[in-house]
Parts: structure tokens; C-alpha cells; sequence
């Protein structure tokens, strides 16, 4: 049990010297509501699916650091992809109003799928393509609200500059956590050679999972002169698929919840998804049924929450020094159906889906959009970032990421704090590894659509890039606490024989 003086002693390990000179930097924090209106279309499958309850609200949470050099910004959104043309546009203002070059700003959705529709289709994607794409696409495909996006740029912007013109004076600790049982690999190497997403609980032809998880909790919190957390940043690799009933942050709302619970309902939470585009909540291998949306959501971000906690409370604040920020932009190539699959495709769609069969129905369709994007684009742009605070670098890349190539950057960046975060800065659809695109591949994120679609090498050249950033970089000293004064004698009321009588 905790003990009166037990939770006195982890308050002094929170504040940890807080009486000590103010370190050379500066931080600031926001946040800003983008919750969706009951109705919009929620975002994450192929088809369309609109909103009719609210379990919380989604934000925009933002931390801006200074170290009187340069300046930089990490902003996590509620979000289940923020579209390049958005972030663009929201760097374009934050530069105008606070002077951050583009390369410093760092936009990353955290891919709730109870968020509101910044995705799939994007206003007038495909208003070159034919009439019949125009429909598959506008009125039978998940699509963004052109108003919600704009809700959601100028509170991005809006957050940022809160953020950077609230500057004060701060210290900050950076730590590593483990939470090794929220989170699950969901591809599985079955008895036939291939690979399948969520083959089922009990399925007999299961062999072995076939890829990672990243256990890693990174947390860096930001302390002021009285030693209290005014925010942090967490970085966990989970898909937000728990969905609660409603609109809701997913299981980051609840994460936010445990951390706020210990250290009081002003401390912001800025969230940055890992790599996890194959990893999910959701357990294959346990015999058990899955518990429902809310009870998942609370399990997930309650672990994540606690150990976050325990990692502030365990390290020490200090000086986020140095900062800096670089970027890389990659063009890559677009795999391409065959003319032979596109006209069987065309064949499909034209039937009604229910005789077609749902799935084969709604990959046709999505066929022909890829096929039309082909026809304008051929590449897509995917920006790499590496942006660092002290001994953390936050490496990011547009894709639900792979975790082994979250892992491959985590191996080579040389950074203490290594931090691969997805689907930052824009959105490029799936990037599984070249193994999950071989022979034995295969699975769900390797289906070919106008969502995910890149060319197989992808994922190793968006490694090589992020690595080359960081390696860019030099890591910032590890803030330490002070040392224990020299040794003078022992504790008098214990160096003592034992005594008997």
C-alpha cells in the first residue's frame, strides 16, 4: 500500500530539485478542440459511416520548445490522417504568425478511427477521373468535410502558436517506459506459406506471428520552477482502432485521463503515434473474448497512461538542448494493377455488391480509383522529418509504418530517445516491409487500393532517409540529478548490532 510518506517521496522525485537554477530553454503547451459534429462521416474502413454518439472530445495538443537558438514544434492530432495539402497550409500560417520554418513544425495524426473525416477521398481527388470513378469515389467511399478541414488546420495552427507564444521558462525530463501487454502484432504466418491480418482466435493453421511490436513508452515532460508537469509528450506504437461508442479520441482520450489523474487536469498530453501499422490492440492468440469498445479503450490507454506516469515520476528535468530540425522529401513510384485486372474490375463494380460479394466488390472499387490516381499521378510525394530535443529525435514518415522499420530506425539513429512516429506530415496509405510484399507475405495492408499502393522498396528508402537525418544530429547531454554530497558516516539510528534483549 502506499503510504502518506511513500506518495511524499515520489513527489519530491517529480519535482526533483526544483529549487535548482532554471535550465537554458523555454516550452509552452495547447491544446484546442476539433471534435466532429454528430452526423459527419466517420473515418477508417472503405465505405461510408457517419457519427451518432459522443464519448469525447478530440483535440489538438501541441508543445513548442526554445533553446534561444531555434525553435520547434510537435503537434498530435485526434486524427485518423492529416492530408499533405492541410499540413502545408497550417505551416504556411504558423510561419507567417511565429516564424517556424516548415522543417521544424511536426504535424502527426494518431489514427483514432472514432475521430472526425479528414479522410479518405480528398475534396476534388478525383474530379478528373470519369463519371463513374466520380461516384465510386464522392457518394460510395469514407470521404473527407471540406469545412472539418479547415476546422482542423486553423486549430492546428491555432494550438501552435498558443503553444509557441506561451513560452516560459522549463525544465525537461526524457524517459523510457516498457508496456509489452496493450499491444499485439496482427499478422500471422499460416500453415499454407502466407501471411494473413487477424486470422481469427483458435484458427488451427496459425504457425507464428509474423512481425514485431515496440514495446517502448517514450515520454519527455515538461516541469516549471515549482516542479510541476505543465505537459508531455508520449510516444507509443498502436493502431487507435479500441473505438469507444461515439466520437472519441480512442484510447489516447484515456490515456490523457492517467496522466492527468496523477498530476492534475492542466498538464497537456501531446500524443505521436509509433509505427503500427501492423500492430493493434487486438490479441490473436488469446482464447478469451475481446472485451467492448470502452473497456479496450480504457485497457489500453490505462497501461499506457500508468507507465507514462512512472517514467515521469522516475526521471530527471533538466535541459532540452540542443534543438534542430531536418527534413528530406522522397518521390516514390506507385505499384499498378494490370489492364487485364482493371477491366475485371470495371465488370465488378457495375454488379450489385451483394452479389458480388462485399469485399470483392469494394476492392474493385478500389482498383479503379488507383487506377485514376495513375492517371494524373504516378508518384507520391512522402516527406521524412527529424526533429530533435536534446537526446530525443523524433523521426517521422507519412504511412501507417511498418513496426519492424520503426525498429530498423530505432537500431541506426544513435539517439538515447529514439522516436519513429507514422503518419505525420501527410499520408501515403500502408508501407509494409519488402518480406510482408514477397512470397510469403500477404494480408490486409498489402491489398492493393487507391489507399495504399506503394512501391515495394518504399519502406527501406523512408529508413534510410529518417537514419540520415539523425545521424545529422548530435544527441543533447541525458539531464542527471545532482550527486549524493561525500560520504561522511553512516546513518546513526541504524549502524547498530542486531539487538536481542
Amino acid at each position: 500500500m502506499l503510504t502518506r510518506r511513500d506518495f511524499g517521496s515520489l513527489l519530491a522525485v517529480a519535482a526533483n530539485g526544483a529549487a535548482a537554477p532554471a535550465a537554458p530553454h523555454q516550452a509552452g503547451y495547447a491544446e484546442r478542440d476539433i471534435t466532429p459534429d454528430i452526423g459527419m462521416e466517420q473515418p477508417g474502413g472503405y465505405g461510408k459511416v457517419f457519427h451518432k454518439a459522443l464519448h469525447d472530445p478530440c483535440k489538438v495538443r501541441a508543445a513548442v520548445f526554445d533553446d534561444g537558438a531555434r525553435r520547434v514544434a510537435l503537434a498530435g492530432v485526434d486524427a485518423l490522417m492529416v492530408p499533405r495539402a492541410l499540413v502545408l497550409a497550417a505551416r504556411a500560417e504558423i510561419r507567417q504568425r511565429c516564424g517556424l520554418p516548415p522543417e521544424a513544425v511536426l504535424i502527426g495524426a494518431s489514427h483514432s478511427h472514432s475521430s472526425g473525416p479528414t479522410g479518405m477521398v480528398q475534396p476534388g481527388e478525383y474530379d478528373h477521373a470519369s463519371p463513374l470513378v466520380r461516384k465510386l469515389a464522392y457518394e460510395q467511399s469514407s470521404a473527407a468535410n471540406p469545412g472539418y478541414l479547415e476546422r482542423v488546420r486553423s486549430r492546428i495552427v491555432e494550438a501552435i502558436c498558443a503553444a509557441h507564444d506561451g513560452r516560459t521558462t522549463a525544465r525537461t525530463s526524457f524517459g523510457v517506459g516498457v508496456e509489452d501487454k496493450a499491444a499485439f502484432n496482427r499478422r500471422f504466418r499460416m500453415r499454407n506459406g502466407l501471411t494473413y491480418t487477424h486470422p481469427g482466435k483458435g484458427n488451427p493453421d496459425i504457425v507464428k506471428v509474423a512481425g514485431p511490436i515496440d514495446p517502448a513508452v517514450t515520454v519527455l515532460g515538461t516541469w516549471n520552477d515549482l516542479g510541476q508537469l505543465t505537459g508531455c509528450v508520449v510516444h507509443y506504437a498502436c493502431h487507435a482502432t479500441t473505438s469507444p461508442p461515439g466520437i472519441s479520441a480512442n484510447w489516447i482520450y484515456y490515456l490523457e485521463r492517467a496522466i492527468r489523474g496523477f498530476f492534475g487536469p492542466g498538464a497537456v498530453v501531446v500524443f505521436l503515434q509509433g509505427f503500427s501499422g501492423d500492430v493493434t490492440q487486438v490479441n490473436n492468440l488469446d482464447p478469451h473474448a475481446n472485451p467492448n469498445g470502452d473497456q479496450w479503450a480504457r485497457l489500453v490507454g490505462g497501461r499506457v497512461g500508468a507507465e507514462a506516469v512512472r517514467v515521469l515520476l522516475s526521471s530527471t528535468p533538466g535541459a532540452a538542448i540542443p534543438l534542430d530540425a531536418k527534413s528530406d522529401t522522397l518521390r516514390i513510384p506507385r505499384r499498378a494493377p494490370s489492364p487485364e485486372r482493371v477491366r475485371q474490375c470495371l465488370e465488378i463494380v457495375q454488379r450489385d455488391p451483394k452479389t458480388a460479394g462485399a469485399t470483392n466488390w469494394t476492392f474493385a472499387k478500389e482498383i479503379l480509383m488507383l487506377d485514376a490516381l495513375l492517371a494524373r499521378e504516378k508518384e507520391v510525394e512522402a516527406e521524412i522529418q527529424g526533429l530533435q530535443v536534446g537526446p530525443a529525435v523524433f523521426l517521422s514518415a507519412p504511412g501507417e509504418m511498418f513496426c519492424q522499420l520503426g525498429l530498423d530506425i530505432r537500431a541506426g539513429s544513435r539517439f538515447p530517445f529514439p522516436c519513429p512516429v507514422e503518419l505525420a506530415n501527410g499520408c501515403v496509405g500502408y508501407v509494409p516491409t519488402e518480406e510482408a510484399l514477397g512470397p510469403h507475405g500477404g494480408g490486409y495492408e498489402t491489398r492493393l487500393t487507391a489507399y495504399s499502393n506503394l512501391a515495394p522498396d518504399a519502406g527501406p528508402r523512408m529508413v534510410r532517409a529518417a537514419v540520415n537525418l539523425a545521424r545529422q544530429m548530435k544527441p543533447g547531454a541525458l539531464p542527471e540529478a545532482p550527486p549524493a554530497p561525500p560520504f561522511r558516516e553512516p546513518w546513526s539510528y541504524g549502524n547498530v548490532p542486531p539487538e536481542l534483549s
